[in-house]
């Protein structure tokens, strides 16, 4: 049994008690007392029962100041009150410290707001209601000063305290617990070490007294460190005179410093006062004395009021500042990090040095290279020819930031830019995004940023109305106005060279280019296929001529177009000189090219020619179907690139095939810098836009591609045009079709000339099979179906499907031949393609089937047809081009034929397409059938009838004999 108490004794727990709190008419008093043992001081708690009169009475309960923090209720004032008192309950102090004076500073403001008494052990060595003696806290003795007289040979140092502006002994006033004055009622704590010792030196004695043998090492070793942390009056020397000030060099400036430095893991802040050649620590007491001429010394009066707005200036910065005037350091200090941490330091630098106060020492902190200065940037926009000068004055200090070093802290994502006193200044997020956008499509060229004049609208969103000047302010309300409503570009005269009209559309087509010209901008005429694009360049490039520009230009084509460009240049611009770079007899000698106005080539001859072509300064680079450089990673592309001029134009119509980025490739040769590099554009534009279908960022993209692009369709202009547009594409034969074609016309033209010309007429149809034969060689050689005279390939073929290409995702298409062979040559270039298409020949047996798929099928979109089968009877309104791969001779069957579009119920233009081979019969018949239209109006019905009429000169014209 014993051992089972014995174990309940040891288990058993008390059940814990919550801490007890004063309650009822009963208050929480504070007792200062020593410890009963030591002469230290010991302050404790007590709960205390009142009487009616509001005095204390007994029992007395002492309480835990550590169980009293536990209430505090997270009130972090009362919590550090309650840990003061108990670090003087539990333990005494052997001596007292820094760490003991502030701890009796945080009791002494009470946060608790409790009653203080002291014990009085004369009446009671316990403490009891009877033994405690209520006095006020809070009071600090702070201003006690040094005296010193001289008289010889002696020196008296007496000590002088003030209190409520009055002047005392510290003998006046008993030492409590050596720690506090007793002033009446009032407990008033030493303030720090420094006081302490003095009321402690002082309480036993009225002044000290000094041999002047002495005095020397008692000013050197003592007396100087006190005068940092009191205030010593030397009354032997005299307080100077205005006059004695001025003689002694003394030109009444107040310097105000701040003193930096390295301390551990700390940095100090040091604020002193320069009077004279005298710095003196702000917060030292020390005396300022000054030599005079005569080698005396002569005391001056400090300046209060400076110093004291000076501090207050200081402990604004911070609010550790503040915590740190209770000790007794000559400086302040913050820890490295935050110390160093931007949003501090460059703000407080700031307004230190906006109230003149000079700073010392941060660059000599150690690893710390960040500029001392707050960055400050101007911007100002001024006009260049075709650009605008962007000057960037950005300043830390007197360090000027480079721009290069600018943009390269951009690129690297870094927040500071490099200076060139070896220090980092400081980039502010909104001057990075801010810089982000000036690098974006400009040029840096030594301390200027350089933005195209393309980028206007960009320049009035980028930069405030105040940073433009007032020309740049100008010419963006120019630019806009002009390049945003065509109609307002003022017009330009019709060069008298250009052998046709100009529809009004074409005419202000003119206008665009020339202001795009005046501008020195490139850009793109996108009008839709028919307008007349080939002859609004035509037209802009005789102006050109005709208002004094020799300059020569290149005029880049697919290689199937280059016939038609000098077809057209001829006919509409003969005064103009071109050169054709093509072939394998082609020059390869720049220095002939300034006898041309214009230099045409394709851009296969571009590739092979372009080590000798860049060298050449054109006056513009013209690229014509541009959308053959449509892959910026292609050599096409790379090669346009290569060119040197002083402008370049886009012409297609089809600016936008396959993604956005046919339309930055294209861009960035006309307009560079306008879409910004090939990363920005691909991630701001090219992916929102293609994979998710950004509209905002299609709308934007819109509209800074807007006053560059001119697009017209023929809905915008259909009161200026036919509702059936006809054109010739001109097909130029290869080398081994040429050859072949040769041979058989040699045939026929040996024929003729054997023959006299009734003998033609009665033997016409053999005339007539050998014509037959050289239509068959301009389609393909392979129709003849003879071995040893085949060719390879058909100009024809690869200009055809080009078309289709380019015009069968947004228009149906209709395909007329003579020759049915014709039509199985191209369905297996349709096939390789993947382009559906219908076919309809004479050995069609559901017609009305084909022609429904074709008319309601989306995915069909060609129909192959032969011209007799197809040219009558069809009503084919869902196509808006039609293509005659072989021209009959009779016109009104080709008209038949068109019309299967171009009939009532379409709602759309027609565009009807000729492809005819030049320098062959094709060409030949074609100018013979113009000249006899009028004669055979109405009566041609057959080939065969139109044939009757041509005489033995006609057939050598045909045959080019």
């Amino acid at each position: 049994m014993d051992s089972i108490r014995d174990l309940e004794e040891l288990l058993l727990v008390p059940e814990e008690q919550p801490p007890q709190t004063a309650e009822g008419n009963c208050i929480r008093i504070v007792v200062l007392k020593q410890f009963r043992f030591h002469k230290s001081l010991c302050i404790e708690l007590y709960d205390a029962p009142l009487t009616q009169a509001g005095k204390i009475r007994n029992p007395l309960s002492p309480i835990s100041a550590a169980d009293a923090a536990q209430l505090a209720d997270n009130e972090v004032d009362k919590i550090r009150f309650y840990a003061a008192i108990n670090r003087f309950q539990t333990s005494p102090a052997n001596s007292i410290t820094n760490t003991d004076i502030r701890s009796l500073r945080t009791i002494i403001k009470n946060p608790a707001g409790l009653r203080f008494f002291y014990h009085d052990p004369e009446f009671s060595e316990n403490v009891s209601a009877g033994s405690l003696r209520e006095v006020q806290v809070g009071g600090l003795v702070e201003k006690l000063s040094l005296h010193i007289y001289k008289a010889s040979p002696f020196y008296r140092v007496s000590p002088e305290l003030e209190l409520c502006k009055q002047k005392f002994h510290p003998q006046q006033f008993p030492l409590k617990y050596g720690l506090f004055l007793l002033q009446e009622n009032q407990l008033m704590l030493a303030a720090n070490l420094t006081v302490l010792k003095l009321l402690q030196v002082f309480a036993t004695r009225q002044h000290l007294q000094l041999h002047e043998d002495q005095f020397a090492a008692f000013e050197e070793k003592i007396l100087s460190k006190l005068e940092n942390k009191i205030r010593v009056e030397r009354h032997f020397i005299e307080l100077a005179a205005e006059e004695e000030l001025k003689e002694a060099g003394w030109k009444g400036a107040i310097e105000r410093l701040i003193y930096l430095a390295d301390l551990g893991q700390y940095v100090t802040i040091q604020p002193m006062m320069r009077y004279g050649s005298m710095e003196v620590p702000l917060r030292s007491k020390k005396m300022v004395y000054l030599p005079d001429t005569k080698g005396r010394l002569l005391a001056m009066q400090r300046d209060d009021a400076a110093e004291n707005a000076f501090l207050a200036m200081v402990l604004k910065q911070h609010p550790h500042f503040m915590e740190q005037l209770e000790n007794e350091l000559p400086y302040f200090y913050l820890h490295r990090d935050r110390f160093l941490d931007e949003d501090w330091f460059l703000e407080a630098f700031a307004q230190w040095r906006a109230a003149g106060i000079s700073i010392f020492g941060f660059n000599q902190l150690k690893e710390n290279k960040k500029s001392a200065h707050k960055g400050t940037i101007t911007v100002r926009v001024v006009s260049g020819l075709n650009w605008f000068n962007v000057k960037i004055n950005a300043k830390y200090g007197d360090q000027q930031a480079s721009l290069p070093q600018i943009q390269k802290a951009i690129r690297n994502k870094s927040k500071y830019v490099q200076l060139d006193d070896g220090t980092l200044g400081l980039l502010p997020e909104e001057w990075i995004e801010r810089f982000s956008k000036f690098f974006f499509g400009a040029s840096v060229m030594g301390e200027d940023l350089v933005m195209p004049g393309t980028r206007f609208e960009e320049v009035s969103m980028l930069f405030a109305q105040e940073e433009l000047d007032e020309d740049v302010q100008q010419k963006i309300r120019n630019y806009r106005e002009r390049l945003t409503d065509i109609k307002s570009i003022e017009p330009v005269p019709v060069p008298s060279t250009l052998h046709t009209e100009l529809r009004h559309y074409q005419k202000e087509g003119l206008n665009w280019l020339h202001f795009l010209h005046e501008n020195e901008f490139g850009g793109v005429l996108a009008d839709d296929m028919g307008l007349g694009k080939t002859v609004q360049v035509i037209a802009f490039l005789l102006h050109l001529k005709e208002t004094g520009n020799k300059s020569t230009h290149l005029l880049i084509v697919p290689t199937s177009l280059l016939f038609n460009w000098q077809v057209e240049l001829q006919r509409f611009a003969p005064s103009l000189k071109c050169l054709i770079l093509h072939g394998a007899n082609r020059t390869k000698k720049t220095e002939e090219f300034d006898q041309y106005d214009i230099i045409l080539t394709s851009y296969g001859t571009l590739l092979t020619d372009i080590t000798y072509l860049r060298r050449f300064q054109f006056g513009y680079v013209l690229l014509d179907e541009s959308q053959q450089i449509k892959n910026p990673d292609s050599q096409r592309y790379q090669a346009v690139q290569m060119l040197k001029s002083k402008n370049r134009l886009a012409i297609t119509g089809t600016p936008f095939e396959n993604n956005t980025m046919d339309l930055y490739a294209q861009f960035s040769v006309v307009c560079p810098g306008l879409l910004g590099n090939k990363k920005y554009f691909q991630d701001i534009y090219s992916t929102p836009i293609d994979r998710f279908e950004n509209r905002q960022r299609s709308e934007e993209l819109q509209q800074k591609i807007r006053p560059f692009l001119l697009r017209r369709t023929k809905e915008d202009v259909i009161q200026e045009l036919p509702d059936k547009i006809e054109q010739i594409l001109y097909c130029p034969m290869g080398e081994a079709q040429r050859a072949v074609y040769a041979a058989y016309e040699k045939d026929l033209r040996d024929y003729l000339e054997d023959k006299l010309e009734d003998d033609i007429l009665r033997n016409s149809i053999h005339v007539l099979r050998g014509l037959t034969q050289l239509r068959q060689i301009c389609d393909d050689p392979r129709l003849l179906q003879a071995d040893q005279l085949q060719g390879e390939g058909s100009s024809k073929i690869d200009v055809l499907i080009e078309q289709v290409q380019n015009k069968s995702p947004r228009h149906k298409i209709l395909i007329f031949s003579q020759f049915v062979s014709m039509l199985d040559l191209i369905a297996i270039e349709l096939n390789k393609l993947g382009i559906v298409y219908e076919t309809l020949t004479g050995a069609t047996k559901n017609r009305k089937a084909a022609v429904d798929r074709f008319q309601q099928d989306a995915e069909v979109r060609v129909f192959l047809l032969s011209l007799k089968a197809g040219g009558v009877g069809l009503n084919l309104t869902a196509a808006s081009y039609v293509y005659l791969v072989d021209p009959w001779w009779n016109p009104a069957v080709e008209d038949q034929a068109i019309d299967r579009a171009y009939r009532i119920g379409q709602h759309q233009n027609v565009q009807a397409v000729r492809l005819i081979c030049p320098g062959t019969v094709e060409e030949k018949m074609r100018q013979l059938q113009q000249s006899k239209r009028e004669l055979s109006a109405g009566l041609v019905q057959s080939g065969k009838a139109f044939f009757s009429n041509m005489t033995k000169e006609d057939w050598r014209t045909v045959l080019g004999g």
